[in-house]
């Protein structure tokens, strides 16, 4: 789905004054659920990347970055996810042959860099994942109360913030962001100019990130058709625009958005009418990939574009020594 823009006005626009009182039971339901005790506690440490807020903040280039730093101080990560677009409801570890229909387009992503469970329970998946490595990392489910958490960070899109500040379906918010912040270890900004404009100070330490795009071809002078299911699509062009890259052409799509026969077609014959080299996500790839004759030809002709999430030290020795702790 694509969110409605009133969502990201920094005044409340109408709409959102009218799905206010829905957004108040959502916010509700979430604060309460957020409240309840665990139900398992694995034998192993977790790390939690979540947001506040429906749609992409970035959480899965930073869940991978984090995997990284792990596996460089030794540790063995594994991923558990929902496996949110997928028809498998696990609890399963992603194997090779599974497609994005199936396991999601997010876990073949993280497949990788490090085993990856796909859970619909995160109480079962995680009870599965503690025996294929030594530290789960949960990419989303900061809401979820099922598997209990020793390192929860939230990560918020710095350049649109928290949008107007309602919640669902008023707002981008999950649950109020006040019902949030006893629960998180760490705030993630992600780009942006620093800290989001929020009405209370977080009681938990701020961090900076940065997204660094890059491709396997120099898009340099390159007249692109550039096309994106995923949270916020705008990101992606003007990672391509920083790259040199001449946006003919730019398609948003919703997150996860399938790609049908017809719209693989379709862009394929824009693109070759107008002479533009198509570019998209790494995240759209996968699921270009796993579906029809279309989409795959399509997926053969497309650059892909992928970011590197660049943790800034203090944050990965937070991780790290909640990760010891556990541990000692």
């Amino acid at each position: 789905m694509k969110a409605p823009p009133f969502w990201w006005r920094a005044d409340r626009t109408m709409a959102a004054h009218l799905l206010a009182p829905a957004g108040f039971l959502v916010g509700a339901v979430a604060a309460r659920r957020m409240n309840e005790p665990p139900k398992v506690r694995p034998p192993v440490p977790v790390v939690c990347i979540g947001n506040p807020t429906v749609g992409g903040s970035g959480k899965t280039p930073i869940a991978i970055a984090v995997a990284q730093h792990l596996l460089k101080a030794g540790h063995q990560p594994t991923f558990l996810t929902r496996g949110y677009g997928g028809t498998l409801s696990g609890p399963i570890a992603v194997a090779p042959q599974h497609l994005a229909r199936e396991a999601g387009d997010e876990p073949l992503l993280l497949a990788r860099h490090a085993p990856v469970v796909v859970a619909k329970d995160r109480a079962a998946g995680a009870e599965l994942a503690a025996t294929l490595g030594n530290v789960i990392v949960i990419d989303d489910g900061f809401q979820n109360p099922a598997v209990a958490k020793d390192f929860s960070a939230l990560v918020i899109d710095g350049t649109v913030g928290l949008g107007n500040g309602a919640v669902t379906p008023a707002g981008p918010l999950r649950a109020p962001l006040a019902a949030h912040l006893p629960h998180a270890s760490a705030l993630i900004v992600v780009g942006g100019t620093g800290t989001p404009a929020i009405a209370i100070d977080p009681p938990c330490p701020v961090y900076q990130v940065t997204l660094e795009p890059h491709t396997n071809r120099d898009l340099k002078g390159q007249n692109i058709l550039a096309f994106a299911g995923i949270g916020r699509p705008q990101k992606v062009f003007e990672g391509l625009t920083s790259l040199g890259a001449n946006l003919s052409e730019t398609i948003p799509l919703g997150d996860h958005a399938p790609y049908g026969e017809a719209l693989a077609s379709r862009l394929l014959t824009q693109a070759d009418a107008e002479g533009l080299l198509p570019v998209t996500t790494a995240k759209d790839m996968v699921r270009l990939q796993s579906a029809g004759p279309a989409a795959q030809r399509l997926a053969a002709r497309t650059i892909t574009v992928d970011v590197t999430a660049h943790l800034p030290d203090n944050l990965v020795a937070g991780i790290l020594s909640a990760v010891t702790r556990r541990n000692a």
